[in-house]
């Protein structure tokens, strides 16, 4: 699955199979939650989302940076910038081995969990 985008019409599209509602509706219900999301992080609130993660606006002080090309120093102004914190639900998720990719603790080398060769006959 890596490399996959899914977009807005995709996401609209699993709303009006999930819950059934029209697909002009299901794509109703799908810009009010992010509008309510966008309008919310634009006043500088933060977004919390269960079993998901948060979304918070940081503002970043004026800096100095470098041209890499050149070496030379340039100001970075003062800016807002997006943060995304996942939750630990989908922390776990995301770092379960994807489906086919073998069970955990397993390797090519045919070691078992505690890490001793299985097949191997040494003292």
């Amino acid at each position: 699955m890596a490399g996959e985008t899914i977009t807005r019409s995709q996401l609209s599209e699993a709303v009006y199979q999930e819950v059934g509602l029209s697909r002009n509706e299901s794509a109703d219900l799908l810009e009010a939650v992010l509008n309510k999301i966008s309008e919310t992080l634009a006043r500088g609130e933060t977004v919390k989302i269960s079993s998901f993660g948060s979304f918070s606006v940081r503002n970043k002080g004026q800096r100095v940076g470098r041209n890499p090309k050149t070496g030379e120093e340039v100001p970075i102004l003062p800016r807002r910038v997006l943060v995304f914190r996942p939750s630990q639900v989908l922390k776990s998720r995301i770092s379960e081995p994807s489906p086919g990719a073998g069970s955990p603790g397993s390797n090519a080398h045919g070691s078992n969990a505690n890490g001793s060769n299985s097949s191997s006959s040494r003292p």
